[in-house]
């Protein structure tokens, strides 16, 4: 490595927020299980929501929950948008009075080898090693930070509100009752436009230093005729040494999806495009 490869390296470090998964405030509290978190973890427990699912929250999750309310960002939690192996995501009440969403991953989830491939070669994420509390961590934290990003860089996805621990809230796009439906489950009205639009996203993302990574029609959604891209918790840098492989994985995904739909698109065309060769 050149000495101006070495600069660049500590350059590109240096622009991008550094992610602590050292102790928070979340896991203090679940060691000292004061009164008052002790009655909120019961009631917690005890809610309809939480009857399932609170087998596979350890302490520091309700912790975190309980120094979010604290911190005046949650109300109150409501009940589970969506379920999966790795996290849930529940309808709550902000702080404001807001209708907020709530994503909570599972500390003790059986498998997060494939979150290391994400994770291995990103400058924010040196040092993580094998320790599955902090690889949980560090994802969570990566999810509201790619968050942040996209939305500076004027993609529309859901706006990162808060972040403590392994939870993440952000802002809630659909409801239980409206949910908002992935690309894959609505028709197309106008095919070229919706192409457009993500090709846009994609190009915004890979402009400010993001490649999703995982982008498909299962990771967009629809609500009240807007586009929005989800599950940014996988996203890399630019400089990530598999950033290219998945942009090119990304494109083949939408390629493929909008070709089907009549789009005169190849995922070399449009893998051009985004890196802003076309």
């Amino acid at each position: 490595m050149t000495s101006e490869d070495i600069e660049d390296t500590q350059d590109l470090a240096a622009s991008w927020e550094e992610i602590d998964v050292t102790d928070s405030a979340a896991d203090r509290i679940a060691r000292s299980r004061d009164r008052e978190f002790e009655t909120f973890q019961a009631q917690l427990r005890d809610a309809e929501a939480f009857k399932v699912e609170a087998s596979v929250f350890d302490d520091a999750t309700f912790a975190a929950l309980y120094k979010l309310v604290q911190d005046d960002v949650l109300a109150a939690i409501g009940g589970p948008i969506s379920t999966g192996k790795e996290a849930n995501v529940y309808e709550a009440r902000g702080g404001d009075g807001d209708d907020v969403a709530v994503k909570i991953y599972r500390v003790n989830a059986s498998d997060f080898r494939q979150m290391r491939a994400y994770l291995e070669g990103d400058p924010r994420f040196r040092g993580i090693g094998s320790d599955k509390r902090k690889v949980v961590l560090a994802w969570t934290r990566k999810e509201f930070a790619n968050l942040r990003r996209a939305d500076a860089a004027g993609v529309r996805v859901p706006v990162p509100i808060a972040v403590e621990r392994n939870v993440l809230v952000m802002e809630l796009v659909g409801a239980v009752t409206d949910r908002a439906r992935r690309l894959n489950e609505v028709d197309i009205e106008n095919p070229q436009t919706a192409f457009e639009v993500v090709r846009e996203y994609m190009r915004r993302l890979h402009a400010a230093g993001l490649v999703h990574g995982d982008l498909s029609e299962y990771n967009m959604i629809i609500h009240e005729g807007e586009l929005v891209l989800i599950d940014l918790g996988q996203a890399v840098t630019v400089h990530h040494p598999r950033a290219d492989e998945f942009l090119h994985r990304d494109c083949e995904n939408i390629a493929r999806f909008f070709a089907d739909l009549g789009v005169d698109i190849t995922a070399d065309v449009l893998m051009e495009w985004v890196s802003g060769g076309g």
